[in-house]
């Protein structure tokens, strides 16, 4: 028939099949860049240490790295740091906080689709890192909508609240040692 399109649709089922790295939202595969630059990979270590040391105190809830949440038969992603407050080997609850370090290539992904996708979900917390900027853009989910708290740069201090634990997260420690001059 000519003038039809057809869109391929796949499952989990497929997904646990598949080589390489790979994200499957509603149905539709996106394939992940290859291994990121160093920036990117010690922001992601960063992020999740600060939350780490941050959540030392709290006994319910867990950071964790480019680990698989599945959100349902058809729709699976790897954020680059999370924080869920029940402890699974496999992440099928919905994270309280997502960081996603942004990159050229998946800048579209991050702004976009999971925006959507993360605030549908109801994450509460969703921060986008530009390592290239020094800047975390932090929204927070209200009235099931996600509204911009801030912009926050190179020395911007954000408090995270998730259930009865409070994160003060400093902006300057993502950037500090990766763009010191003298490591250059």
């Amino acid at each position: 028939m000519a003038g039809l399109a057809y869109e391929e649709y796949y499952t989990i089922d497929d997904y646990k099949y598949w080589k390489d790295n790979w994200e499957l939202i509603d149905g539709k595969p996106y394939a992940m860049a290859p291994s990121p630059m160093f920036d990117h990979q010690y922001i992601i270590t960063k992020i999740a240490r600060i939350l780490d040391e941050q959540l030392d105190k709290c006994h319910e809830c867990y950071p964790a790295v480019e680990i698989d949440w599945q959100i349902s038969k058809d729709t699976i992603v790897r954020p680059d740091v999370l924080v869920v407050c029940k402890k699974e080997q496999k992440i099928k609850s919905t994270p309280k906080i997502v960081f996603e370090v942004v990159s050229d290539s998946s800048i579209k992904r991050d702004e976009q689709i999971k925006f959507k996708l993360y605030e549908k979900e109801g994450v509460v917390y969703y921060a986008l890192a530009y390592p290239d900027q020094k800047r975390v853009k932090l929204y927070q989910l209200t009235n099931f909508q996600y509204k911009k708290i801030a912009d926050f740069t190179n020395e911007g201090v954000f408090e995270l609240s998730i259930k009865d634990c409070s994160i003060n997260f400093d902006t300057k420690l993502l950037w500090k040692k990766l763009y010191n001059k003298s490591s250059t």
